[in-house]
C-alpha cells in the first residue's frame, strides 16, 4: 500500500473537493482580477504557497462587509436599551450606528472577513456574545443584511441605499 505525501491531493480529487465550503462560481475570476489590480478585491493581500508562482493566487485574506443587524423582542425601558447599545458600541469598536425603540433595534457596522459566509457568521453571533457584557435585552435577531463595500458604495451613489451612517452613535428611531 502506497502512502500519500503529507498535503498531497488523493488521485481523482481536486484541491477544491477538499474544502468544506466552496467559493462562489466566479471566485477564480475575481482572484485573477485582484492579481491584475482590477475589481472589488484589487489591492487585497493574497498568499501563495511554495511552488505556486505559476498558479492563480489563493483566496484573498479579508474584505470589508457592511452589516445591518435587526433585533426585536419584548419591550424594555428605553434608557436601558440605549445604555446597552452604547456599551455594545464600546465593546465592539467598529459599530457605526444604532437606532432603537423599546422593542427593536437596528445596528449597522463594518466587519472585516474573508468572505460573506464568515461575515454573516460573526454578525449572527454578535448579539448573543455581548448579551451579558453589555446587558442587552433578550431579543432575537430578526434580520441580517451583509453586503460588500463596493455594493454599499454603489447603492449610496445611486441614491437608493441606506443613508451613510453619520451621525455615528446610538440614536432613537
Amino acid at each position: 500500500m502506497r502512502r500519500a505525501r503529507p498535503g498531497a491531493v488523493p488521485r481523482g480529487m481536486t484541491e477544491r473537493a477538499l474544502t468544506s465550503v466552496e467559493a462562489g462560481a466566479d471566485f477564480d475570476d475575481a482572484a485573477r482580477r485582484s492579481a491584475a489590480g482590477e475589481g472589488p478585491t484589487a489591492g487585497t493581500d493574497t498568499r501563495r504557497g511554495p511552488g505556486t508562482a505559476d498558479r492563480t493566487p489563493e483566496r484573498p485574506l479579508s474584505r470589508l462587509w457592511h452589516i445591518t443587524l435587526c433585533v426585536s423582542g419584548r419591550a424594555a425601558p428605553l434608557a436601558d436599551v440605549r445604555r446597552a447599545l452604547e456599551q455594545l458600541a464600546h465593546d465592539h469598536p467598529f459599530l457605526l450606528t444604532s437606532r432603537y425603540a423599546t422593542d427593536h433595534a437596528e445596528i449597522r457596522y463594518w466587519e472585516e472577513a474573508r468572505d460573506l459566509h464568515d461575515a454573516a457568521a460573526v454578525a449572527l453571533r454578535l448579539w448573543g456574545e455581548h448579551r451579558q457584557s453589555a446587558q442587552l435585552p433578550p431579543w432575537e435577531i430578526v434580520g441580517l443584511e451583509v453586503i460588500d463595500r463596493e455594493t454599499y458604495h454603489q447603492r449610496i451613489a445611486e441614491g437608493y441605499g441606506p443613508p451613510p451612517a453619520a451621525p455615528v452613535g446610538v440614536h432613537p428611531y
